[in-house]
């Protein structure tokens, strides 16, 4: 004859099984890994110098940010948050951003609306377009270093090209010291960054362009729309993506400006086209602080996250609309 069991002593069916699932679970993907350890083995090297040169980079300049790093110096004091502190307070920090930004806001809208006249025009069928498409994006492929050599060339205020044809064309008196002068050199440097990609905007509409249905320019059409009407109410919002796409990475790309900066007016003149980027190589590589400039390069990484947090958002809003 048979005992019931009392329901204290039953034994507990939910905390038994739990170590066993995990051992389980544990067990699986100790056997999925071997498995699979071909696969592992040709992404090991990546990985490990993903580690090395990346992620352990990293967190040895996070921990630079905590001390006066000097590399002619012997002693690397802790400070704490006293490099913090300091960029808060770092007027040229501060003027730094202002450039950047100013940087971003001309030649990202610049690039983009130039870009996508182009592509407008060369979506056409005029003869030898693949010659002008290739004439166009010539600049992008163009080193950034030789580019800004050819523009400082050209913006020369004594045998520069600009200032040759303005005077010859009676637009100027006298030649213009087009990267010393305050007001003139950051406006110089955006001209010669919106020439050296607006190809790649230009590429990327064409893209964009391609891909949207010939019919719906066709309906517009036959309900009397005009050249641009069609353009407003059917190309442009059908290139949100592209739009969004070329936003992103043009802001991305500008708020890291460097080269045209560091070739072309070295920061001047009275740090006017001092961007964060070349504050940031004055720093490590004039001032030899490196904590000082591995924290702002930290703020430079917290612009871009907001930022990329931001234009995420924005493409989610865009996918769902």
């Amino acid at each position: 004859m048979s005992t019931a069991v009392a329901p204290s002593e039953a034994p507990n069916r939910s905390e038994e099984p739990q170590g066993r699932t995990r051992q389980g679970r544990a067990r699986r993907l100790a056997w999925r890994i071997w498995r699979e350890r071909s696969a592992y083995l040709f992404i090991a090297p990546g990985m490990i110098i993903f580690s090395v040169f990346t992620l352990a980079a990293l967190i040895f300049a996070f921990y630079l940010t905590f001390h006066r790093w000097s590399i002619i110096e012997p002693d690397k004091p802790f400070v704490g948050t006293q490099n913090y502190e300091d960029m808060i307070h770092d007027e040229r920090f501060v003027q730094s951003v202002l450039n950047t930004i100013y940087f971003t806001g001309a030649s990202v809208p610049l690039t983009m609306i130039i870009g996508l006249g182009l592509a407008l025009l060369l979506n056409q069928p005029l003869r030898g377009r693949a010659i002008f498409r290739t004439a166009y994006y010539l600049p992008v492929v163009t080193p950034f270093v030789v580019s800004a050599l050819l523009w400082k060339w050209l913006y020369n205020g004594d045998f520069g090209l600009f200032n040759y044809y303005l005077v010859k064309g009676h637009i100027i008196d006298q030649p213009l010291l087009w990267l010393s002068d305050k007001d003139l050199a950051m406006p110089a440097v955006v001209l010669m960054s919106v020439w050296s990609g607006v190809g790649f905007s230009m590429v990327v509409y064409l893209a964009g362009l391609q891909a949207i249905p010939h019919e719906l320019y066709e309906s517009a059409k036959l309900d009397g729309a005009s050249t641009w009407r069609r353009v407003v109410f059917v190309t442009i919002p059908l290139l949100r993506p592209t739009t969004l796409f070329l936003l992103v990475m043009g802001i991305i790309g500008s708020l890291q400006v460097f080269t045209q900066i560091f070739v072309m007016t070295s920061g001047g003149p009275v740090n006017k086209t001092t961007t964060m980027v070349y504050y940031m190589y004055q720093w490590a590589f004039k001032y030899y602080d490196m904590g000082y400039a591995s924290t702002l390069a930290f703020a430079l990484f917290a612009m871009l996250l907001a930022f990329t947090a931001f234009q995420l958002r924005l493409f989610r809003d865009g996918a769902t609309s």
